[in-house]
């Protein structure tokens, strides 16, 4: 058994995972933190600069044209491999463009070239959330979806932190061109990967791949309990996040202590979270990862109210850190590959960047107000609610038994 997991972990499937997570998490931030550092180093106005969250917009709607993908195959590499080449050629140049232009006497040129790095990056986003659907066994789709979400968040650390620090030897533009050559390794990926298994069935106009999807997810027993349930698996643990930080600061951790403890040891917690929890699910099975996970994650939350009593005492800070990121990356790794899982693979991109733009809304809609919240419970009864949001999530599980809601 040990030597079949070693075998999966180290296959040609597992590697194109962990890959192409990385070419789809280093675009992020390069529109977002490593941007504004470079706006704000080059004068622009602070008001501006909050505008261009708004070129994050291709991330939430990237469902509009998804169906195109599962609809029109390109001449060439086949029906996914064909789009995923075409998207991070033209994402690529996007990022080196970007990183062209001039803050400080064009911010509209900025804003166009940072658009188009979105909207490349959203589509590169859709096709390889279909490719890892189609290339991976059902019993694969755990440990496949961890080893992506790690790819992804090495990516948005190398793009941030990399980026960021790079900057004080060099110029940005300088900078940017080096995070388009990071683009290289997914590109070779895609041309040296085999093209999945093409189903039965695809779409043959694109009427069919925008509303069959829809009716095929909306035709099966419990669709709707299913949405319910990704609308709330992971929200307890989105609104503890959004206030860790005031809260670090509020009972005397100095900001080195949480750059330190928070960030640089918590992200390797999270990897190591997110890679056991792909393991584990090897053995568990993704129903009863989702339970267990989601347990440890409710628990994990509530040890924040532990720091409320012990105080500003690091040690204490790095366990409950530890716990925290760990269970949240074993969470996020089943949440993941249960809605890959449920997807049709006549219409993955579809489905799936649906059911993906879905998870985002509790994570800005629950945390809208959890200052409010935080302030008028104060910060132990604040965690210890937001460990309790995460039973409705847990108990909705009793509703969406796989052997109803399965795709063919």
């Amino acid at each position: 058994m040990r030597s079949d997991i070693l075998r999966t972990l180290f296959s040609r499937r597992m590697l194109v995972a962990l890959v192409m997570g990385f070419a789809c998490g280093l675009p992020l931030l390069l529109t977002m933190s490593v941007l504004q550092a470079w706006m704000k180093e080059e004068g622009v106005d602070l008001s501006v600069i909050g505008l261009f969250a708004l070129v994050g917009l291709p991330y939430t709607v990237k469902f509009l044209w998804a169906p195109l993908v599962d609809r029109i195959t390109l001449p060439f590499l086949g029906r996914r491999r064909g789009w995923l080449l075409l998207f991070q050629i033209a994402l690529m140049v996007s990022v080196g463009a970007l990183g062209m232009t001039r803050p400080g006497t064009h911010p509209g040129m900025v804003a166009a070239a940072a658009l188009l790095v979105t909207f490349f990056s959203a589509s590169q986003d859709i096709v390889v959330d279909a490719y890892r659907r189609e290339d991976l066994a059902d019993e694969e789709l755990g440990l496949g979806s961890s080893l992506y979400v790690n790819g992804y968040r090495v990516g948005m650390l190398l793009a941030s932190g990399g980026g960021l620090i790079m900057a004080d030897f060099m110029s940005f533009r300088m900078v940017y061109l080096i995070m388009a050559a990071c683009l290289v390794p997914g590109i070779l990926t895609t041309l040296l990967t085999p093209e999945p298994p093409k189903p039965e069935g695809v779409p043959r106009t694109l009427r069919e791949a925008v509303f069959q999807p829809l009716a095929e997810y909306f035709s099966r027993q419990g669709a709707l309990w299913v949405l319910a349930f990704i609308l709330l698996y992971k929200v307890g643990d989105s609104m503890a996040s959004a206030m860790t930080t005031p809260f670090y600061l509020d009972i005397g951790f100095s900001k080195t202590e949480i750059g330190t403890v928070v960030k640089l040891f918590g992200f390797w917690a999270t990897l190591l979270g997110g890679l056991g929890g792909g393991v584990l699910m090897l053995k568990l099975g993704i129903r009863r990862a989702l339970w267990i996970f989601g347990i440890l994650q409710g628990v994990s939350t509530a040890g924040f109210a532990v720091l409320t009593w012990t105080g500003a005492v690091v040690p204490v800070l790095a366990a409950v850190i530890a716990f925290e990121n760990i269970t949240g990356g074993m969470g996020t790794s089943a949440y993941a590959a249960y809605m890959a899982s449920i997807t049709d693979k006549r219409f993955t991109a579809t489905q799936y960047a649906l059911l993906s733009s879905l998870m985002g809304v509790p994570r800005v809609i629950a945390s809208a107000p959890t200052g409010y919240l935080a302030t008028w419970m104060g910060w132990p009864l604040f965690f210890l609610s937001c460990a309790l949001v995460a039973i409705p999530g847990l108990l909705l599980l009793l509703k969406i038994s796989p052997t109803r809601f399965r795709n063919p």
